[in-house]
């Protein structure tokens, strides 16, 4: 027997204990929430209140059900013995299936929300989808892969350094689909069912969105998970930063050469352990005795500096002590209590603890931004737990298999509210880690620490089509890699050219890494400090190199006023940067298939050479437009392959219908 109810905007039904509601969230949206036993939380990880209030149509039968919201219909069925939980199945505005429960199997009595109770009343859970094995599925955040399409892909929910999970894909079958819940767990796209599990929740909770275009499957997801802010001016240029400029003076030094050069760049970024001790949160008086007068000399030449911060706190910082009496720091609930072992015995500051946020920002209040530095670089925001063993860790908000995938976001929103509440502004943080809503903060994510090899870039091309996909428009990398760059070896410098002008057409322009061969820094007492990477500037690998990569610099800020206009339809629509060829062209079948292509916009055709020696690559030109070659002029009917050539100074770019012409001839 059926037990149906309704509310003004939304579905409910009961099997045995088990409560299940469906209400209208958003346009063409449903969200679905369950639990096992007692009242349905509606507070949500993820999802924000609805823009606007839906009145779904909603119509109840004996043993079925149905709730619509525009594109979007949920029906429920309790017939037969294969449905005895009430199956829920999603059907767009044509009566087109979208996406359905797994059936109960009859004899083999299988349950598509399947709740295992734990010691303590929790519970695992695992919900089933029935497969489409002709469905297309992208997005899901940051994982180092370059597997385009994750069907057949078997996916830890879970943050890694250099691993983003961000649980939302958009399906080629026309619908979106967020997994609203942070716990620790996983999800299998198979080709005979799609499965997630959560190694402990208290309930389960989904969203599903239907729409017409990729882009119209954004825009709705973007508008209840939030958007980006509008990107501020100095985000739009080139970025200068290394591991790492150890004292104020080789700050000032590049800051100064590259004014002398007349070369424009808008951030230069110091990195990690310019502190005396992690926890610290302010630079070491030896190495950094005038910060305020460096800031101001950098910003006479158009300069905004950027610092590390990391979450971590070294037992010996001066700072421990107070944070651990007051709750605020990340527990381990058994073992040692040592979270990460790099240059000292570390915890993590709690971001999920309101209270613990606004203990570190009022330290990064006094100790950089009155300094005159405003820029932050939110590194370690997994956090990196040296074991990740999630069950040893607790947070304020609960256990951390149940909360983990939250911190990289509270991490942000610290930041967030009180430069807000201070300062009366929003700034860019560069953050290690996203999980939904972190592009409402200003999170400008970077996908990690990653190697020098062309693998590794082509894992970036697509991690950041993936990210965008995920609601990440503001996403960059490492240009030329983290790990094992030598300015010297001729290999790396070919690689780091063609990461360079990748990076030229990708949301935010920054070039970093811990670069060959390093050398040794100490204190005044003797006490080694962080090792310093090599040279990591435009002029240090050599001359024919310097000119290639000005020249890019030259083109990015050409380009300032179309990605000024890109960032300003991130924040107002939700809108990629980075967009996939079948977001801009979803009727072309190939374009589904194109990983290491890219559309810069709505208007730039971007073909990164991705092959060592490689001076040529095959480039498809999407069909129904025309397409002009940014190097020479020349005008292409889309539809086809061509071979284009891609001499080490350049690389294929196409202008659509001749959009943004003043390129051409520049590239």
């Amino acid at each position: 027997m059926a037990i149906f109810r309704q509310g003004p905007d939304f579905l409910e039904f009961q099997h045995d204990n088990e409560r299940v509601r469906i209400i209208a969230w958003g346009k063409n949206s449903l969200r679905v929430i369950s639990t096992p036993n007692g009242p349905l939380d509606l507070s949500s990880a993820g999802l924000m209140p609805a823009p606007t209030p839906q009145t779904p149509e909603i119509s109840l039968q004996e043993d079925t059900a149905t709730i619509q919201n525009g594109k979007i219909k949920a029906f429920v069925d309790f017939r037969g013995w294969f449905n005895h939980m009430g199956r829920i199945s999603f059907y767009d505005e044509t009566d087109q299936l979208l996406l359905e429960e797994m059936d109960g199997g009859g004899a083999l009595n299988r349950r598509s929300r399947h709740f295992r109770p734990q010691i303590g009343g929790d519970q695992r859970l695992t919900a089933t989808f029935w497969s489409n094995p002709q469905e297309k599925i992208y997005g899901m955040g940051q994982y180092q892969q370059d597997i385009f399409d994750l069907k057949g892909c078997n996916l830890e929910l879970a943050h890694r350094n250099s691993q983003a999970s961000i649980p939302f894909y958009l399906s080629s079958q026309g619908y979106g689909f967020l997994w609203n819940n942070p716990a620790i767990g996983s999800v299998s796209f198979g080709k005979n069912t799609t499965e997630w599990r959560a190694d402990s929740t208290k309930q389960l909770d989904y969203w599903v969105t239907s729409g017409s275009t990729p882009a119209e499957i954004e825009t709705q997801y973007s508008a209840v998970t939030g958007r980006t802010p509008m990107m501020p001016e100095y985000g739009l240029g080139f970025w200068q930063c290394k591991l790492r400029y150890e004292n104020q003076e080789e700050v000032l030094k590049v800051a100064r050469k590259y004014h002398e050069l007349g070369i424009k760049i808008d951030v230069l970024v110091i990195d990690y352990y310019h502190w005396p001790r992690c926890g610290d949160f302010r630079f070491d008086e030896q190495f950094f005795p005038k910060v305020k007068e460096m800031a101001a000399e950098c910003k006479t030449y158009g300069i905004e500096l950027m610092v590390s911060v990391w979450p971590q706190i070294d037992v010996r910082s001066e700072n421990f002590a107070e944070m651990k009496a007051n709750g605020f720091l990340v527990e381990s609930a058994h073992g040692l209590d040592v979270q990460m072992i790099f240059l000292g015995n570390n915890v993590f500051y709690d971001a999920t603890n309101p209270q613990a946020r606004q203990y570190v920002w009022q330290k990064i209040k006094k100790n950089y931004r009155q300094q005159g530095i405003k820029l932050f670089w939110l590194d370690e925001a997994e956090p990196e737990f040296s074991s990740y063993d999630f069950d040893v860790y607790r947070y304020y908000l609960g256990s951390a298999l149940q909360k983990s995938n939250l911190y990289p976001r509270e991490y942000v929103k610290g930041f967030f509210k009180g430069e807000n509440q201070d300062f009366g502004e929003t700034t860019i943080k560069l953050v290690r880690c996203a999980w939904v809503g972190s592009q409402q903060y200003g999170a400008l994510v970077w996908s990690g620490d990653i190697h020098s090899t062309y693998q590794d870039f082509k894992n970036q091309i697509v991690a950041g089509l993936q990210m965008g996909i995920a609601g990440i428009p503001w996403w960059t990398t490492d240009i030329g890699g983290f790990h094992n760059g030598n300015i010297h070896d001729p290999h790396f410098q070919e690689l780091l050219i063609r990461w360079f002008q990748y990076g030229t057409f990708s949301p935010v322009m920054r070039i970093h890494g811990s670069r060959h061969p390093h050398h040794e820094v100490f204190k005044a007492d003797g006490e080694a400090a962080e090792w310093s990477g090599a040279e990591n500037e435009i002029w240090s690998y050599g001359p024919e190199n310097f000119e290639i990569m000005k020249k890019f610099i030259n083109i990015r800020e050409k380009m300032r006023g179309y990605t000024r206009q890109l960032m300003e339809i991130a924040h107002k629509e939700g809108q990629p940067v980075l967009r996939t060829m079948f977001h801009e062209f979803p009727a072309d079948e190939t374009c589904w298939h194109l990983k290491d292509q890219y559309m810069f916009g709505s208007d730039l055709l971007v073909a990164p050479v991705v092959e060592a020696g490689a001076r040529k690559r095959k480039v498809y030109l999407p069909k129904d437009t025309h397409w002009t070659d940014a190097r020479t002029g020349e005008v292409l009917t889309g539809g086809q392959w061509i071979e284009a050539s891609a001499a080490i100074e350049t690389l294929p770019i196409f202008l659509r219908e001749g959009r943004q012409s003043y390129l051409i001839g520049e590239i």
